[in-house]
């Protein structure tokens, strides 16, 4: 092959290739000059819905049970844990029904936690430890048939000997 041959089959290679990649790019961007002239339109602004939600404020109160003792022995040990508990309210409601369930709710954190070694309970990091205690709370209201006087359960004191 003689090399005028050899340049003219470069050209000819190079002129496609070049050719290819223009016919693609424009294939491909075409669809995003499309959408931006839909956009610059009319018809690009969809009408505006406006709407009003109502905001119901409501507000909570928290009805503490304070002083829950748990005892957990380990090691020919006995350790305490002390919880004081928070129980989210809705304001001005069921304090009379609280009242009738804190011993509910003091036996049900005392028979839970007893079944938790110490160091598992010491490991518990508090947001884990209220979620777990929660369940076992709403669990028990269940169980007995009655609906729990309180929306969430919060770890307010937690002291661990």
């Amino acid at each position: 092959m003689t090399t005028t041959r050899l340049i003219i089959l470069l050209l000819v290679l190079n002129l496609l290739v070049v050719s290819s990649g223009v016919v693609v790019n424009y294939l491909m961007l075409r669809p995003l000059a499309q959408a931006a002239a839909w956009a610059e339109s009319e018809r690009a602004e969809p009408p505006v819905v406006q709407r009003e939600y109502d905001v119901v404020q409501r507000e909570y109160e928290f009805y503490p049970v304070e002083k829950v003792i748990v005892s957990l022995r380990e090691g020919g040990r006995e350790r305490y844990f002390v919880l004081d508990l928070a129980l989210l309210v809705e304001a001005g409601e069921r304090s009379e029904q609280l009242k009738k369930a804190e011993p509910l709710v003091r036996s049900s954190v005392v028979s839970y936690l007893s079944t938790y070694r110490f160091e598992e309970l010491r490991a518990l990091p508090v947001s884990e430890l209220q979620h777990r205690l929660e369940q076992a709370l709403f669990a028990d209201f269940a169980e007995r048939k009655a609906q729990a006087p309180f929306l969430q359960v919060l770890v307010s004191k937690l002291i661990v000997q």
